[in-house]
């Protein structure tokens, strides 16, 4: 997996990088056909924002999150992403098993 984490206004240090990535591979065990993830990490006023966009096979998957800390809107960004890929390998196994049962009918 192609991984790329930019940061505006933000310096991306070492220690943020492995966080960020330890986040996603938790994010990667429920599904394992991603291609490549974007992270960009923000600064607006006092907010630290947290964006992660996911491209998986057919689709895109987005969230982001905003907090005061930057390591608590990576945890509920990881959160959300954790969320979103168990809905998406959900919804494309039980596509791919409803097209086996109509093809043993």
């Amino acid at each position: 997996m192609n991984l790329n984490i930019t940061g505006h206004h933000v310096e991306v240090t070492p220690a943020i990088r492995e966080y960020v990535k330890g986040k996603l591979e938790r994010v990667l065990r429920h599904f394992d056909q991603v291609t490549s993830s974007h992270v960009i990490l923000s600064v607006e006023k006092l907010q630290q924002k947290a964006e992660v966009t996911l491209h998986v096979k057919g689709k895109d998957i987005f969230a982001d999150a905003t907090d005061a800390d930057l390591y608590a809107a990576i945890d509920l960004v990881a959160d959300k992403l954790d969320r979103q890929v168990v809905k998406h390998k959900e919804k494309v196994s039980s596509h791919s098993h409803d097209n086996k049962r109509q093809a043993a009918e």
